[in-house]
């Protein structure tokens, strides 16, 4: 009778691994077709002998192995990522403390996730030595917390990030002030290093060790500077896997707010800050202070003027691989740099214009990407909000477009070998997704604005008042009456 028993639950507890090994399966049954000759699965072996006298090393040995088939199950255990500290002591952040990157592994997932932090730049020693002062975390690792909770695409709750919760994700904080493309060490003429791409590399380097030579899927995503940052090196990262052999690892970019245009200032003003300066200035002179690297093919296109190429319309066609691109048609950075404040007075009728100039040059800039998502809200970065669900461009949220992106990579991959070539993704599918109407917030799902004041939720029609929004007179401009005008601006239509 007691046999009998402990093979009931010997039974009960195999039961427990098949369902376990049947809900891995299904959701990694995409993968496992192309890589099953490929793929080496962590074992746990399990020991039959003497079970009858050690029942909890068998059932210790089970839930071992159940939680490798379900990586799910260990996520409970740990949700945060962990600082790690680079290896190679000589890439550091501005002031030679240890650059440096948070992780959260998952156990099982061939799937990688390389987050860029953002935070803008400085191009000169003053401007560095007054960023040191007020941002001292974006130029020095010595108070960096050691963990982190991942928001938005990040985030290890399948509710709020469906389609990467399960990823092995990588936070690289940015301490390196040159949009991620430095590559100088610290000289006799400069008190700051310089070394965002060489922290990329190294970071890179490193995870190869942790399960990233096994990958199938490497995401560098990354946001405003990040994003960036992103356009500058995703190419360099993919030539650093296949130089190292890991050619099978399909390497990809998602840049947030990373999109800046070289437009003209509404006003110009001396280059004193890094707020105030035009970004084409800021870039010419950061190019040389930072030493910077520039992908390949664009370096050749504008030899000698290389801070071309900090411009995503500008970059992004020499690129070899594949990047989803996110961008407000009203970002806020784009418009403080292009000196349109929206707080205190009322805008004027050419600010106005310039306002709405810049979502119609946006628009033309991203026409020919073939992944993009561009809702016309006045915000900035989205990735890795809580809420970057809730914003839809035509009915489709960015997690979705994401994921209609992956599968047209997929799609392309399976006709073409590993060239990464996008193919129209299936019916129902858009991967392609711009905002059509022409005012700031004119889509019903952009983030609530607030009052810089008072701190109040404003509405769209309360927000555009605020600005100087002549009602009546755009009424006029469109054809309409101002009755209808103001029922389209409430609805977001």
């Amino acid at each position: 009778m007691k046999m009998m028993k402990m093979m009931k639950m010997m039974s009960r507890a195999l039961l427990l691994v098949f369902l376990f090994s049947s809900v891995s399966s299904r959701r990694v049954r995409g993968h496992r077709a192309q890589s099953r000759q490929s793929e080496t699965p962590e074992s746990f072996p399990l020991d039959f002998t003497a079970v009858e006298g050690n029942m909890d090393s068998f059932m210790t040995q089970v839930k071992n192995l159940a939680q490798s088939l379900y990586p799910c199950s260990t996520q409970k255990l740990e949700r945060e990522m962990k600082l790690q500290f680079l290896m190679n002591s000589s890439v550091t952040c501005n002031d030679g403390s240890p650059a440096g990157y948070y992780i959260k592994e998952s156990r099982g997932s061939r799937r990688w996730l390389i987050f860029l932090e953002g935070g803008w730049y400085c191009f000169s020693k003053q401007t560095c030595d007054s960023r040191y002062e007020t941002m001292r975390r974006l130029m020095s690792s010595s108070k960096w917390p050691l963990t982190r909770t991942g928001t938005g695409i990040l985030s290890p709750q399948p509710e709020e990030n469906p389609h990467w919760w399960n990823a092995n994700r990588v936070f690289v904080p940015y301490c390196s002030s040159d949009a991620w493309s430095g590559a100088t060490m610290k000289t006799e003429e400069n008190d700051y290093v310089f070394m965002g791409s060489l922290i990329i590399q190294e970071v890179v380097k490193e995870l190869l060790t942790k399960g990233l030579e096994n990958a199938k899927v490497l995401l560098l995503a990354g946001s405003s500077a990040g994003g960036t940052g992103v356009l500058l090196n995703v190419d360099r990262v993919a030539e650093l896997l296949k130089d190292l052999g890991h050619t099978a690892v399909q390497v990809r970019g998602l840049a947030d707010s990373g999109w800046f245009l070289d437009n003209k200032q509404s006003r110009n003003t001396d280059c004193m800050d890094t707020v105030s300066c035009a970004p084409t200035e800021a870039i010419r002179r950061g190019i040389r202070y930072w030493g910077s690297v520039v992908p390949e093919q664009c370096r050749r296109l504008y030899d000698g003027e290389e801070w071309n190429c900090f411009f995503g319309y500008k970059v992004h066609p020499t690129l070899k691989r594949p990047v989803f691109v996110v961008q407000w048609l009203f970002d806020e950075a784009q418009m403080m740099v292009d000196n349109i404040h929206l707080s205190g007075q009322p805008v004027q009728e050419g600010q106005w214009r310039y306002i709405q100039n810049l979502a119609t040059e946006l628009r033309n800039t991203l026409k020919n990407v073939p992944g993009m998502f561009a809702p016309a809200c006045l915000s900035h970065e989205i990735i890795t909000r809580s809420y970057w669900m809730d914003i839809q461009v035509k009915g489709t949220s960015l997690p979705r477009a994401l994921q209609c992106w992956d599968r047209s990579l997929q799609n392309g991959l399976r006709n073409h070998g590993n060239s990464s070539i996008a193919r129209t993704p299936p019916k129902g599918c858009p991967l392609h997704l711009i905002d059509s109407c022409p005012w700031p917030h004119c889509n019903p799902t952009c983030p609530a604005i607030r009052d810089q004041l008072t701190g109040q939720e404003m509405s769209v029609i309360q927000f555009l008042t605020h600005l100087g929004f002549d009602v009546q007179r755009m009424a006029q401009q469109q054809g309409m009456e101002p009755n209808k005008l103001l029922g389209m601006l409430s609805n977001g239509t």
